[in-house]
């Protein structure tokens, strides 16, 4: 567990960046593994490595001009799918225009300008300046898409809200390419012919910062904690049922990229497996360190939301580890990681985590290193998993399933 941890966590994986080379090292590292484990391939796939486009777009240029008054630089965004941009008022039919002064903003505004359904210019007053610079913080980070880019646009400026009617000039140029990302995934076939259609999933993602600027000449986030350590457990939890050789359900173990970015690796994993098949997912994010509720505990997020958690508990019953409910509610994590994909057509697909999320200073930052780890926790969380995920590999335990509808409404 040390070596693989130590080694995702090094600096020569450059942070682990989605689509840049550290991330693309983690991922072969990842490949020689489940290889060197001999575990099979995803039926489809010719390599553990299941590979997927995305769609990186950047503004090459942009020149706003609104009733004769140039908009500076920092003051306007675009988010497009077009190569290039050439608007006016004047035009049959015109960009919509929003104008939206000191007022609350409409709650689905920032979903209609990340994904344009029609041409639309956004005019904030400066009340908005923070939603603003949010929302810019978002572009600058994230310039992927899943699906190729519509041929809509979205203009977005801050300046004090006309009174008249507003008169606009827009040009724009946006580079799109397309680009390879990749999962990695292994299989252990079922030895029930009954149950071998029905899967188990291991999961976490490899995928982390990469580079931020530097704290006293250190700027790479290794992401040790955030989730080295949860793809180490996939990688030790392959072995052990490797080694074991009696698991009825299929098992499916595989790290994510992309989930740092908006999930990518894991929407697209849920659009190549059949959900009704999924008998449940194990999706580990971060147990390098001891949760609040002390040594040999662990918390499951979405608890509530099917019995996936009582059914563990089960298996523990005369082991010193326990699971717990997620004690952070407020942070939305049963949303926030790679087993919302899946849960939201209804597997019973949870997140286990040690982390106390409210007060980590190490989370996102340079100083998630290897040393800040307890190796002995990542062990105790590792032993808990595979000990209470054994009802359900051998067939006689199965979760209620999510209802899809309730996980829709809450996002």
């Amino acid at each position: 567990m040390e070596r693989v941890v130590r080694a995702l966590s090094a600096d020569d994986m450059q942070g682990r960046a989605t689509a840049q080379p550290g991330g693309l090292k983690a991922a072969q590292y990842l490949s020689g593994e489940f290889q060197r484990l001999g575990l099979g391939l995803l039926p489809g796939l010719t390599t553990y490595e299941q590979t997927f486009p995305a769609y990186e777009t950047r503004t090459a240029a942009l020149f706003v001009t609104v009733n004769g008054v140039s908009i500076a630089k920092d003051k306007a965004l675009l988010v497009s799918g077009e190569a290039k941009l050439n608007w006016t008022d004047e035009d049959d039919p015109a960009a919509r225009v929003m104008v939206i002064g000191e007022q609350a903003l409409p709650p689905q505004l920032f979903r209609q300008i990340l994904e344009p359904t029609e041409n639309l210019l956004v005019i904030l007053d400066p009340a908005h300046a923070a939603e603003f610079a949010r929302l810019a913080k978002r572009l600058r980070t994230n310039r992927l898409h899943a699906e190729k880019p519509t041929a809509f646009s979205s203009v977005v400026v801050l300046m004090p809200t006309p009174n008249a009617a507003v008169k606009f000039r827009v040009a724009a140029n946006t580079s799109i390419r397309t680009i390879e990302l990749r999962n990695v995934v292994g299989v252990l076939p079922g030895k029930d012919k009954a149950r071998a259609a029905e899967l188990v999933v291991f999961s976490a993602h490899y995928d982390h910062l990469g580079l931020l600027p530097a704290v006293a000449g250190d700027s790479i986030a290794n992401g040790a904690d955030d989730d080295a350590s949860g793809t180490t457990a996939v990688v030790a939890l392959a072995e052990h049922f490797k080694k074991k050789d009696d698991n009825a359900r299929t098992l499916v173990f595989v790290a994510f990229t992309g989930e740092e970015i908006g999930g990518y690796g894991s929407g697209y994993f849920s659009r190549q497996v059949v959900s009704e098949q999924v008998a449940a997912m194990f999706n580990i994010e971060m147990i390098g360190k001891q949760a609040k509720f002390g040594p040999n505990t662990a918390f499951i997020t979405g608890f509530d939301k099917s019995d996936f958690g009582k059914l563990l508990q089960q298996n523990l019953v005369g082991t010193p580890f326990r699971f717990e409910p997620d004690p952070y509610p407020d942070q939305n994590l049963f949303y926030r990681s790679d087993n919302a994909t899946l849960a939201r057509l209804g597997v019973p697909a949870h997140t286990i985590s040690t982390d106390q999320i409210p007060t980590d200073k190490r989370y996102h930052s340079v100083d998630d290193e290897v040393e800040s780890l307890d190796l002995p926790n990542m062990t105790a969380v590792i032993t808990g998993i595979a000990r209470s995920a054994t009802g359900i590999i051998s067939g006689a335990q199965t979760p209620t399933r999510i209802v899809p509808e309730a996980v829709t409404k809450k996002r």
